[in-house]
């Protein structure tokens, strides 16, 4: 959505139209992109490398579907 709204935001700021600018979706603002599970899109204990919450990184590490991860034991 960001992407979508991203030169309309731009040209309204530009031209100062402050009204038209509160019509716009609020998601739509850079500002409130955050980073979500691309699975659950859960907002809290994303692992930016992987992409997803630290609950279906688990999941899926102990059932064998991320290669190369596997359970510490020592």
């Amino acid at each position: 959505m960001v992407e979508k709204f991203a030169e309309k935001r731009a040209a309204l700021k530009g031209a100062g139209e402050w009204q038209a600018l509160d019509q716009l979706p609020k998601n739509s603002s850079k500002v409130r992109l955050k980073n979500r599970c691309q699975l659950t899109g859960r907002p809290k204990g994303y692992m930016r490398f992987f992409g997803l919450s630290r609950v279906m990184f688990r999941e899926m590490a102990l059932s064998g579907k991320i290669p190369g991860v596997k359970k510490a034991s020592w």
